[in-house]
């Protein structure tokens, strides 16, 4: 089996590649991986096996329709990771995501149907659904996006379902929530908190931290998207939830205490504009119909990160200084 797998070479792109290629979901003979990635700032080639004979390495951009009508030829499936996925970085300038992941979604798409491609996966998520007051968003809930990149998702998500309403694509969605784990970029919340209090630098909440998101190990979430990509039905939606749900307060105190500092290092800021209260994922869909339930307990997950980012300074400086990605990589690559 042939597998495009784009966005490979950020934080869950390259977790699923590097699970796939060790055979965690089963055996991986005769399965060979090609990752397009752009090398944007979040992706960065370190990610993923410097060497290995099923594993070719392509920087491109889905936007890039010709090379998707070169590079998709002779692949059985599309795995597609790659988006815009900062909030902050939508709200000062929604141009790239709505190029990357509407157009780029489009494009990609496009291809696809016209190579003959047989499975695709889109990966979305929770943020669609705009924050939810009480309750669980199912995948029947409606999709009131709140930030630019939530509305650039909503927009691929709909996209997406045109291609296989229309055209008879074989293509579910999945939705997760609040991804954490090692190799996830110092501007997320998690790490960037994590990086900071190793750094002795004060970390950053918005408003008075009540947002509440609920969490989700990227292993978690890889092994999801995987099952999806083999029983998953075309035309359907799957929520993936953590099922922990902490407000951001609560979640501060906790790195806090792993990373050995007290409240005094919180420093309160403007909230965000325009940011959601709550999200909450219902997943029993994909727990009864595919069997999903996560593994990793979010108190060790969140512990086992801590330690990762500890001991990895050599790959999250440069990250947080910008400087990561790219290491001298040409346009493509062949086996690597």
């Amino acid at each position: 089996m042939r597998i495009l797998v784009t966005g490979g070479a950020g934080f869950i792109g390259s977790h699923f590649v590097r699970a796939l290629l060790a055979g965690r979901y089963g055996s991986a003979d005769g399965t060979h991986v090609t990752v397009l990635d752009k090398l944007t700032y979040a992706g960065d080639r370190r990610n993923l096996p410097a060497h290995h004979d099923r594993l070719d390495f392509v920087r491109g951009d889905i936007c890039d329709a010709r090379l998707l009508h070169e590079l998709l030829p002779g692949h059985d499936a599309v795995v597609h990771f790659a988006a815009e996925s900062h909030v902050d970085r939508s709200i000062d300038s929604g141009a790239d995501f709505c190029r990357t992941n509407v157009l780029g979604t489009q494009v990609l798409l496009d291809a696809a149907l016209r190579a003959g491609v047989g499975r695709v996966v889109h990966v979305s998520t929770d943020e669609v659904y705009g924050s939810v007051a009480a309750g669980q968003s199912d995948e029947g809930w409606p999709l009131l996006p709140s930030s630019p990149y939530a509305a650039s998702k909503a927009a691929a998500d709909l996209v997406a379902r045109s291609y296989w309403h229309t055209h008879g694509l074989d293509l579910s969605i999945t939705r997760c929530s609040n991804n954490y784990g090692p190799r996830q970029h110092p501007e997320k919340l998690i790490p960037r908190f994590i990086t900071n209090l190793l750094e002795g630098v004060p970390v950053p909440l918005y408003g008075d931290g009540r947002n509440t998101r609920e969490w989700l190990h990227v292993d978690d979430h890889c092994r999801a998207v995987h099952l999806v990509l083999h029983r998953g039905r075309a035309g359907e939606v799957y929520n993936i939830g953590g099922g922990t749900r902490l407000a951001n307060l609560e979640l501060t105190q906790r790195i806090l205490s792993l990373c050995g500092a007290d409240r005094s290092a919180i420093r309160y800021v403007a909230d965000r504009k325009g940011h959601d209260l709550r999200y909450a994922l219902d997943g029993s869909k994909i727990r009864e119909q595919l069997g999903f339930t996560p593994r990793v307990p979010f108190g060790s997950g969140l512990s086992e990160t801590v330690a990762w980012y500890r001991n990895n300074p050599q790959w999250w400086k440069p990250a947080k200084a910008g400087t990561a990605g790219d290491h001298g990589n040409q346009r493509q690559e062949a086996r690597r």
